[in-house]
């Protein structure tokens, strides 16, 4: 019986978490298939892409490093994208990439170019400000605090746009908001 090619696995595959987990895991173990995977993820016209998405977050959560070669076009269509599940990944995709900036900035070195630096974080202010979901919003808001921890006036942007919007939002939306207020604005040790 012939394996079933990753396009049709994930093609087939569903939201639960187990489902693209497989299919990640499948990803890991054969870094040659990363290729075919960010090449749907990154084709908006594949109905399929969201899917792509989901599972090429699980991938990046684990290896950032395979995303290294097509950062660039990552960054480029990053603001295009529109399903939901595209969208979230996507953010918690740019959570991951800012988090390593951060931490390679705080060593002295560079990860993310200023050009995609400034594509994410513009990113991520449109998803705040958008009608998109509570979890995009907050990876949304993780990433520009943790990118406010290099450009300083991200913060004051963040902090305006939290507080123009709390009163209207999701009890998960205002928790994560507060923790980020909190972070902001605890004094540094």
């Amino acid at each position: 019986m012939k394996t079933p090619t990753l396009y049709h696995e994930i093609a087939a595959s569903t939201a639960h978490r187990k489902v693209r987990e497989d299919i990640a895991n499948r990803v890991l173990k054969h870094p040659g298939d990363f290729s075919e995977l960010i090449s749907i993820a990154l084709d908006l016209k594949d109905k399929n892409h969201y899917k792509a998405c989901w599972i090429l977050e699980l991938v990046l959560e684990a290896r950032l490093d395979l995303l290294d070669a097509n950062l660039n076009d990552f960054c480029a269509i990053l603001p295009l994208y529109k399903q939901d599940g595209a969208v979230r990944s996507a953010s918690k995709i740019c959570m991951f990439l800012i988090q390593k900036h951060v931490a390679q900035f705080k060593k002295g070195n560079t990860f993310l170019t200023a050009a995609q630096f400034g594509r994410i974080t513009e990113t991520c202010f449109d998803r705040m400000i958008l009608d998109t979901k509570v979890a995009s919003k907050v990876y949304a808001m993780r990433s520009l605090f943790n990118a406010g921890k290099i450009e300083k006036r991200l913060h004051a942007a963040l902090l305006e746009i939290i507080g123009k919007d709390f009163p209207q939002h999701s009890p998960a939306y205002k928790s994560a908001a507060k923790d980020v207020l909190r972070q902001i604005n605890s004094p540094k040790k």
